[in-house]
């Protein structure tokens, strides 16, 4: 199986070079892995929950998209897709949200910190807490969920979000059937974390960052702004303890930090060690720098792969879908015909086929029509909609010839076929379950043969 991995960029600012070196550098050097199924999104519903500027988040969507198109994400191999573009994400998010337990979104981090933030200065609870942030975890699984994403690299931070994913993802799965895969959260240990103009984590909250792309001028000029200590020429300097050599140290080859790590040593002028950081930063992006400006020059160019890859993205996103609907019950009138009346026209275009698992009380039950909407049989209850969505699975497996007659008690249900299913060490098999007085032999030579004729189409 092709492992699949998602990663979504929140498209609420300016690409800097802490960006560059903890998220775009290493995730688009694993996006050549041609073992691995990519998906690459521009978070722009989720950047709707802080920044509520429009042109903020437009110019961020197309700076962000730019570069990562600059520094070499191939949308031919990987899916590069702007989430606004893909409506499944948000219909998947409202089928997760009616199965999502309250008291989970209680819990979310960024939810308890404003809340926590509140109390601490006399406010109400959830003053400024908008329904947007309390649902974060839900779109956020909804992003994951659609594409049945088995990785999620994510950093330390994030990782409670995973869990909340996985609980959801498990809720529905218990409820309607095997649907999703449960995902995993690749945790980035060894994410370099860039240090800003202050020695601080470069973050925009600290207004301390480097702009990507800033031209090369601009990007001297920078570099020189980085706060060092008093040390004079000459005099030895520790790079374990100056942000400038981990700045250097990201960007270069073991090679050149040992070369630079001897002139520390020999005590190096910080002019002269911010000049080489800089040739240094200017030498790795200058060529992308150059096709990013050519990019952010033909918005159109952007515009036509993000559609493609939304289009691609699509198109896996509405085959998971039609079967959620589905499952949850939001299905074509034609399917609930009586039983025994055929559905015309419409159900003649289609093949046999199995709806649910469905709640049926406290049980789950599928049922199997024909080609003409008649209804075959229903399952016995199972437990759990997971219990009956492996029934549908050994049916789909199991060979016709091995379906078994039994006749029902005259205590149980007269008027309809059901069948259960077992697993033997070779292969499953069912037993029909027919009503005292009804000769199986025509029934079951129509199941049989629907049988057959629902596995070679699946």
């Amino acid at each position: 199986m092709t492992k699949r991995v998602l990663t979504g960029i929140t498209t609420s600012g300016t690409p800097h070079l802490g960006n560059y070196v903890g998220a775009i550098r290493p995730a688009v050097a694993a996006s050549r892995d041609a073992n691995v199924e990519s998906y690459y999104f521009l978070a722009d519903y989720h950047a709707l929950i802080k920044c509520q500027d429009p042109a903020r988040v437009a110019q961020s969507t197309l700076e962000i998209a730019a570069s990562w198109l600059a520094c070499g994400l191939d949308p031919e191999r990987v899916c590069f897709y702007r989430q606004s573009d893909v409506p499944e994400v948000t219909e998947l998010t409202w089928l997760l949200t009616c199965v999502t337990a309250k008291g989970l979104l209680n819990r979310a981090h960024a939810y308890k910190a404003a809340v926590d933030a509140n109390a601490q200065a006399g406010e109400d609870p959830d003053a400024g807490v908008s329904a947007g942030l309390y649902m974060y975890p839900v779109l956020m699984a909804a992003d994951i969920l659609l594409f049945n994403a088995h990785s999620v690299p994510v950093g330390r931070d994030q990782v409670q979000h995973i869990e909340i994913a996985r609980d959801i993802a498990q809720r529905f799965n218990h409820l309607y059937g095997e649907h999703f895969t449960l995902p995993e959260a690749a945790i980035e240990e060894r994410t370099a974390i860039l240090p800003g103009l202050d020695g601080r984590k470069m973050s925009k909250s600290y207004d301390n960052t480097i702009p990507l792309w800033l031209p090369r001028e601009q990007l001297r000029k920078a570099i020189l702004g980085i706060v060092t200590n008093s040390q004079a020429p000459g005099e030895p300097k520790d790079p374990a303890q100056s942000h400038l050599f981990t700045i250097f140290q990201a960007f270069a080859s073991p090679d050149e930090t040992a070369v630079l790590r001897r002139e520390y040593a020999a005590g190096i002028a910080w002019g002269d060690a911010k000049q080489r950081v800089f040739e240094r930063i200017d030498a790795e992006l200058a060529e992308a720098r150059a096709k990013y400006e050519g990019l952010v020059a033909a918005p159109e160019r952007i515009e036509s792969a993000l559609k493609a890859g939304a289009a691609k993205a699509r198109q896996k996103a509405q085959a998971l879908l039609a079967k959620l609907r589905e499952a949850v019950g939001l299905r074509t009138l034609v399917t609930l015909a009586p039983r025994g009346v055929a559905n015309g026209a419409n159900a003649a275009s289609s093949g046999p086929r199995v709806h649910g698992p469905y709640k049926d009380g406290a049980q789950f039950k599928f049922r199997f029509e024909d080609v003409d909407g008649t209804r075959l049989f229903e399952s016995v209850g199972f437990a759990s909609g997971k219990d009956a969505g492996a029934a549908i699975k050994r049916l789909q497996s199991m060979s016709p010839d091995h379906l078994v007659v039994r006749t029902t008690s005259e205590s149980e249900e007269a008027h309809a076929l059901s069948l259960s299913l077992e697993a033997s060490p070779d292969e499953p098999f069912a037993w029909l379950h027919v009503p005292p007085g009804v000769d199986p032999a025509a029934p079951v030579a129509r199941i049989k043969a629907a049988i057959a004729a629902w596995q070679q189409a699946e």
